[in-house]
């Protein structure tokens, strides 16, 4: 293939942190499904029907990263170029980000140290479904590997001459909803979960978008067994980049260097994010990484 047939580029406005991904894919990547190297990332995709992958750069002289695409995926490139930007939140304003929380005493200075920071987002929003019920009460690392076992069993296997190193599809609902998972690492109360999620999705019971809204969405799925609010506002957050999304239980965020010591509790860091509205997903990105610089 024509290298230059197949790319083209898809721009920003900087800040944008190339950094900030990488460390984002390094801990979360999926063999076969995803290929993560110093200076590209390239995942299988599956869309309208049509089986491909795609390939992005950064580029050190643009505001823009270099897309490539395969042959197959040239007749849903508008939708392939909406959510790559979705993904690496493109479309985001860096500036009216950091005008938001300028005056706030603990996230005026994070986001000051960090203005490039954005909110990482699923490229398929079922398959971050999975990995954040997965990851219910688990290790990033342990929820890639037991995710990597899914893929193993239930991915569609691809050849692809021109990207060797993309090899599988992520299961689809159905394959999730009908295999045997016995021996796939999870208690068996979460094994019924992800299951009967996954045959709701499948079914078309649940649909996957923010149509009737972010709360309405979280709603629904919070009245699905084994899913509670972390649960729910997380997939809000990295399935769709829901810029208000904000899991308020999670362990990084009330454990973040800039609340001190001591930390802070679920409850009173709920109250607290009411000041960071309509912006929250974009505090929980900074105290993640305030949390991770420890």
């Amino acid at each position: 293939m024509n290298p230059s047939a197949n790319t083209l580029l898809v721009s920003y406005q900087p800040p944008w942190q190339w950094q900030q991904f990488h460390a984002h894919f390094a801990l979360r990547a999926l063999a076969g499904v995803e290929s993560l190297q110093a200076h590209s990332y390239a995942r299988s995709v599956h869309l309208d029907g049509q089986r491909g992958w795609f390939r992005v750069q950064p580029l050190a002289d643009q505001h823009a990263l270099q897309l490539h695409y395969s042959e197959s995926l040239q007749t849903c490139l508008a939708t392939l170029i909406a959510r790559v930007r979705k993904m690496f939140d493109l479309d985001c304003q860096p500036q009216q980000i950091s005008a938001h929380f300028a005056g706030d005493a603990q996230l005026g200075p994070l986001v000051t140290r960090n203005p490039g920071l954005r909110l990482p987002t699923a490229f398929e929003p079922f398959e971050q479904a999975v990995r954040a019920i997965v990851g219910q009460q688990v290790t990033v690392k342990a929820a890639v590997t037991i995710t990597g076992r899914l893929v193993t069993r239930l991915g569609e296997s691809l050849q692809f001459a021109d990207a060797t190193d993309i090899q599988r599809l992520f299961p689809t609902a159905t394959a999730i909803a009908d295999a045997n998972l016995d021996g796939i690492g999870m208690p068996g109360k979460r094994v019924q979960t992800l299951q009967h999620f996954a045959a709701q999705v499948a079914s078309g019971a649940l649909r996957l978008d923010l149509q009737n809204g972010y709360t309405a969405f979280v709603e629904q799925l919070c009245a699905l067994p084994g899913i509670g609010p972390w649960t729910a506002e997380y997939i809000a957050l990295r399935a769709f980049g829901e810029v208000d999304a904000f899991p308020a239980s999670d362990l990084g965020l009330l454990k973040a260097p800039v609340w001190g010591a001591n930390g802070i509790d679920a409850k009173q860091l709920k109250a607290r994010a009411e000041a960071w509205r309509p912006w929250r997903a974009y505090a929980a990105a900074h105290l993640w990484h305030n949390y991770s610089e420890g």
